[in-house]
């Protein structure tokens, strides 16, 4: 009878005693928390509960570690704003319900407050220079989509034909990555909330629809 250890096989080659997915949140959770650069090797292999070497010999060092956790927060709700421009029927009905949102999640308290994209690489060397370009990238995805949905909203008439999509995307963009600072400051869900609808009494233009929040 073969003694039983407690280690999952994972097919032939070494086992690997430790729960990839656990271990990965983990990670994510610390880098969300204290940035990239100033969370070390030592305190993701702690945190994870793995050695250093199976850290390396699973995720490939801290910088591909730092972009697997940035793809799980994304794919745990950390790229909330495709669904929400999908699911609403104005572009001012999708901008308000964006902001909403991120008052909501960037204030959680079961999670660190703020949001990994705009915070985890606001002060890195020039070493971690591709960790900034990674999450400016996404930061930049996230400011082109809003923009193509506010002028999808002037195409169907819902805002003025001369409305500045640029400036009103620059506008609300700013909100958000201000928001997730403020909330890593200690601001309240409801202080956030209330400057989203302060925010949404800027908007220009048409009168609102039917579905469209007041």
């Amino acid at each position: 009878m073969k003694k039983a250890t407690g280690v999952v096989q994972r097919g032939r080659g070494r086992p690997r005693g430790f729960d990839q997915e656990v271990a990965l949140e983990r990670a994510m959770l610390l880098f969300w928390e204290r940035g990239y650069e100033a969370t070390s090797l030592d305190e993701l292999s702690a945190a994870m509960g793995i050695s250093p070497s199976s850290l390396y010999a699973t995720f490939g060092g801290k910088e591909q570690l730092f972009r697997a956790a940035v793809d799980l927060y994304l794919a745990r709700g950390g790229g909330n704003m495709a669904r929400i421009f999908a699911e609403e029927p104005t572009a001012r009905g999708a901008v308000r319900r964006l902001l909403e949102t991120a008052a909501d999640e960037l204030t959680r308290t079961d999670h660190p407050s703020g949001c990994m994209i705009a915070l985890a690489g606001t002060q890195c060397s020039p070493g971690a220079r591709p960790i900034q370009d990674l999450l400016r990238g996404h930061r930049e995805a996230w400011h082109v989509a809003l923009q193509a949905r506010i002028q999808r909203g002037i195409e169907a008439g819902e805002l003025a034909p001369g409305t500045d999509a640029a400036a009103l995307t620059t506008l609300y963009s700013t909100l958000l990555l201000g928001m997730s600072v403020q909330a890593r400051d200690g601001a309240s869900r409801e202080s956030l909330r209330a400057a989203a609808e302060a925010a949404m009494r800027a908007w220009p233009g048409a009168p609102r629809g039917p579905q469209d929040p007041a």
